[in-house]
């Protein structure tokens, strides 16, 4: 059976040198009689115009081109590039002095067998088992692993500085010359650099990668490859990015394995079918080919329980923050997913399937002994990834419009029961189920993966602060249930009248079973379950609306509002994917059913405690004598849920973790703590908050114009400092005192009111001070 494939969307950035020369006058002497025309002198050095240090990696900038190269054939091998750097002045100049570097080469080239991708890398050094690049330097030898190894001569052209040839003066071949391959294959090189140094002689961070050179050895073009199908910003919605490269030429910032080679392409450089021979690496216990382990990598928590050894300590405790069977969160190009079928990449999440014996494959427990045939049952049709997987679910049953809840109007009624001090509030909501109004008094409840889900009502005082406590269930049996006829549902509850005044909110959150287009009942056949057998919800597609019981013009809660907030539902579906799944059994995709409970107002805390898994100098988990991690019981504690500092909180780990699952912390013997599992730089604040948006008002406040927070019984606290102390963790006396001397009351020091003055944060914290959240938090940048 022949494979297909199609073009990525990524393309090749290319980036071009300029060429900076530069000459200096004599001292003028006394004029003297012309003489005779002279020969045409060479071009002057721009020696004197270069620098041999940068300020990150992003400043160094190499440049190759396909005519410099030569990687494949019997002829020698041979590299020509440039190095440019910015220099202290902010200058793009010659980098003169490069001692150390080393040259990756791939190809990519049709496989023509039954086994693995139609496209397949290899590296050429791996193929000539010669490690996985080799290495330049001025002396043409270089230590790796403690031991002299022959390395390529690395010569910087001394009338051009920043210029380097790299030739092979050892006997026979240089190890990345590929003497079969074909050059007429798309072949890819890059460059690292080692030992850069900033202006004080600091190591750089970072490593030091040229883009990647794509090209044709036969003709010299350019190419693109038609294998890359998950781009760079693809990671990098997760793992965010690192600032200061070319527009166009995205670097992921934080991948921890190796410390970071920072592209998709050049990662595959080693993580190819040669890396194991295609087979399960015994120290890791899978395929390390980069498809297949990535999709491990990131099955980690899911499959914990089926992972065995050393691969279950490494990866079991990865959270994946999206949904494991939505492809196209992290494939984002040609839908190569869809049908390049391979029983690797498959295992690596159906890891209780072997398909070489056939066990857990289908019920008939069909066995593979390559990937030809898998096509004929996979290519199309329902179990074809995109239908088993069920590729857009969510947002096919809202197209359907599987379950809507529109709340249409809120009124008080008198009813002849109420006392002095309470009065009846009405709801009016229209309901749609799959598309049309749902049976008279039908009961919603076998159909929520919770019966206790339903209408969020509450008020908007005039600065868009809300609080909650008038929600309503939907069920008939719910206490609250009036009637349903013509898809009209009345729900009615006894509210105290002092609620009863202004604005009020009034949204849903109820959450319904489906089979990806229509709402079904909860456990039938038809209905979609999560990866441990439990039903897999939708959220009902439910607006908000804003009503003043007064007859006044409503105002918009806050966190509604995108002039007053830092933050929206895009930049965390960028990495999650939707808010639903986050949630649990709560029919919850916008910020304006998660502010009934995650506001100023409502006190308290689900995870008051902040606790660590403790570990020793090597990061080795310690067990207790039942073999559980070891914990230490409370850190620190915390009395808000709001969702500035509850977001803070779980995505720096102050929470209340039994075991290494998702984000956490561990503590070392010397009691420092360690944030793990967050996919980000932790400083990257921009890797959750809008671009280019303001932390601090003009009067030193939060832009926001949240001003206290509540932490319940009548007791409030300030919000800068709980916002900061979230993320950094700060317990200590002194840094208490900090907060305290700048005028904030915190948890253990509380006001009795919410008209709290404005810290004194601002002062030095504000965008563009010297210790600004700006400066302090430079995002990917570090």
């Amino acid at each position: 059976m022949m494979k297909r494939f199609n073009k990525s969307i990524l393309a090749v950035t290319l980036s071009s040198l300029l060429c900076i020369a530069g000459c200096s006058d004599g001292d003028d002497g006394s004029d003297g009689a012309d003489g005779a025309p002279g020969a045409p002198g060479e071009p002057g050095s721009s020696i004197g115009n270069t620098t041999s240090s940068v300020a990150s990696a992003a400043d160094l900038m190499l440049t190759l081109a396909p005519s410099d190269i030569v990687v494949t054939g019997t002829d020698a091998f041979q590299i020509k590039f440039t190095a440019a750097g910015t220099n202290a002045q902010g200058q793009t100049v010659p980098f003169s002095g490069l001692d150390k570097i080393a040259i990756y080469v791939t190809n990519q080239a049709a496989n023509d067998t039954e086994i693995g991708s139609p496209l397949l890398w290899t590296n050429h050094a791996m193929a000539n088992d010669a490690g996985y690049s080799m290495y330049c330097t001025p002396e043409g030898t270089t230590t790796s692993w403690g031991a002299e190894v022959d390395a390529c001569t690395l010569v910087e052209d001394a009338d051009n500085p920043g210029t380097y040839t790299g030739t092979w003066e050892h006997e026979g071949a240089a190890p990345i010359i590929l003497a079969d391959g074909d050059v007429n294959n798309l072949h890819r090189v890059m460059i690292r650099t080692y030992d850069l140094v900033d202006a004080n002689g600091d190591a750089v961070d970072n490593k030091a990668l040229s883009a990647v050179l794509d090209f044709i050895p036969a003709t010299g073009e350019l190419a693109i490859s038609e294998k890359d199908s998950v781009s760079n910003e693809s990671c990098i919605k997760c793992h965010g990015e690192i600032d200061g490269y070319p527009e166009g030429e995205y670097r992921i910032s934080n991948i921890e394995a190796h410390h970071n080679y920072q592209q998709v392409e050049n990662c595959i450089a080693c993580h190819n079918p040669a890396i194991a021979g295609g087979e399960d690496d015994p120290a890791i216990g899978f395929n390390a080919d980069f498809g297949p382990m990535i999709h491990r990598l990131h099955a980690g928590h899911n499959i914990e329980e089926m992972l065995e050894g050393e691969a279950a300590e490494m990866f079991g405790h990865i959270g994946y923050p999206a949904e494991l069977t939505e492809c196209t969160v992290c494939h984002d190009g040609e839908p190569t997913w869809a049908f390049n079928i391979t029983a690797d990449a498959c295992e690596s999440c159906h890891i209780d399937v072997d398909f070489a014996t056939g066990e857990g494959h289908s019920q008939y427990n069909l066995a593979q002994s390559d990937d030809g045939s898998c096509a004929e049952c996979h290519g199309s049709g329902g179990l074809s990834p995109a239908e088993a997987h069920k590729i857009g679910r969510r947002d096919d049953m809202v197209a359907a419009k599987a379950f809507v809840v529109e709340v249409q109007k809120l009124e008080v009624i008198d009813n002849g029961i109420n006392d002095d001090f309470s009065s009846t509030l009405r709801a009016t909501s229209k309901v749609t189920m799959n598309g049309a109004d749902p049976a008279d008094d039908l009961d919603f409840t076998p159909y929520m993966t919770n019966s206790d889900r339903g209408l969020l009502i509450g008020n908007v005082d005039a600065n868009g602060t809300v609080t909650r406590g008038m929600g309503m269930k939907v069920t008939t049996g719910g206490g609250n249930f009036v009637s349903l006829t013509d898809g009209i549902l009345i729900t009615e509850m006894l509210v105290d009248d002092a609620r009863l005044t202004g604005t009020l909110y009034a949204t849903a959150e109820v959450q319904v079973c489906g089979d990806g287009t229509q709402t079904v009942e909860c456990g039938s056949d038809e209905a979609l379950t999560n990866l441990d057998g439990s039903d897999f919800g939708f959220a009902n597609d439910a607006p908000i609306n804003y009503i003043d019981l007064d007859g006044g013009e409503a105002i918009t809660a806050r966190i509604d509002d995108p002039s007053r907030t830092t933050i929206d539902e895009s930049t965390c579906n960028a990495c999650h994917d939707n808010l639903t799944h986050v949630k649990s059994t709560h029919g919850a995709s916008d910020f304006n059913q998660c502010m009934d409970c995650h506001n100023e107002t409502w006190g308290g805390s689900f995870h008051s405690e902040k606790t660590a898994l403790l570990v020793d100098d090597d990061g080795e988990f310690l067990l207790d004598n039942s073999g559980e991690q070891q914990i230490i019981e409370t850190l620190d504690t915390y009395g808000t849920r709001d969702l500035v500092t509850v977001a803070h909180r779980y995505h720096s780990g102050a929470w209340d973790n039994g075991s290494a699952v998702g984000v956490y912390l561990v503590q070392y013997p010397d009691g420092t703590n360690e944030t793990h599992g967050y996919s980000a730089p932790s400083t990257d604040c921009e890797a959750c908050h809008i671009e280019d948006v303001q932390f601090f008002a003009a009067d030193g406040g939060l832009f926001s114009g949240k001003r206290a927070m509540s932490i319940g019984d009548d007791e409030f606290i300030s919000p800068v400092s709980e916002a900061c102390r979230s993320c950094h963790q700060h317990s200590t006396e002194s840094a208490l005192a900090h907060f305290k001397s700048n005028g904030a009351y915190t948890l253990n020091d509380a006001a009795d009111t919410e008209n709290l003055p404005v810290e004194s944060c601002a002062v030095c914290h504000a965008e563009g001070k010297t210790y600004g959240v700006d400066i302090m938090h430079a995002g990917g940048s570090h």
